[in-house]
């Protein structure tokens, strides 16, 4: 008899844990996916547009700011500092730890940018300052007795106020925008190259206006407006 109870409690207590185990998968399926957003925020995200609004508190700042006409950046230097179009800029300055991964080194300059008197420059703003191990993609440009010039030629890089599709429309975005997102990094305050600085630093969402042209569709050549279709 305490045998057979013994088997009934066991299949009993197997049943109840399949019904607690199905009731809260059951549960779990029911729940909604969600993007779970900062409810203290002052600007309202875009979750797909997020980057854009990551200095938007600095906006303002940027639109009031006098240009320091004795230590701008040129487009030049700024294409000079790659090894190709897209490229990770690399260090045109001595490191604080040439073995320095992470630890907010390199974010002690350029999270927020301001001027460096010792190099007497502005230190530019990184776009995606999450992303803490500068080193992986940076190098530094101290390899001048070590590598020789081969006949790399580098691409012609985009030039500036020549892109929009039609006369007056906003600038068509020319570069990809994988991990460059925050455009305000690039185009405005005082390490913006003085040629892609934006007007209008204010009008925060970038993507509002200016739309990609990153090559992932299929080019359909010269876009030509036929007058005569209705």
């Amino acid at each position: 008899m305490r045998k057979r109870i013994g088997i009934i409690s066991f299949f009993v207590l197997l049943f109840l844990a399949f019904i607690t185990v199905w009731n809260h998968s059951y549960q779990e399926g029911l729940k909604e996916a969600y993007i779970p957003l900062n409810g203290d925020r002052i600007t309202p995200v875009i979750p797909s547009e997020s980057g854009v609004f990551q200095r938007s508190q600095y906006a303002l700042d940027y639109a009031n700011m006098p240009v320091d006409e004795n230590h701008q950046r040129s487009l030049g230097t700024y294409y000079n500092n790659r090894a190709y179009q897209g490229a990770p800029p690399s260090i045109p300055h001595p490191v604080k730890n040439e073995f320095s991964f992470g630890e907010n080194t390199c974010l002690q300059c350029h999270q927020n940018g301001g001027f460096v008197q010792k190099f007497n420059a502005y230190a530019p703003v990184t776009p995606h300052p999450e992303m803490i191990n500068c080193r992986q993609c940076h190098v530094s440009q101290n390899t001048n007795t070590l590598f020789k010039k081969t006949d790399f030629v580098k691409l012609s890089p985009p030039e500036v106020g020549v892109n929009n599709a039609l006369q007056g429309s906003p600038p068509v975005i020319p570069h990809q925008i994988q991990m460059r997102e925050n455009c305000l990094a690039c185009h405005a305050g005082p390490a913006a190259p003085k040629e892609i600085r934006v007007t209008h630093p204010e009008r925060i969402n970038c993507r509002q206006c200016h739309v990609l042209n990153n090559n992932d569709a299929e080019s359909i050549g010269v876009f030509i407006r036929n007058s005569n279709e209705k």
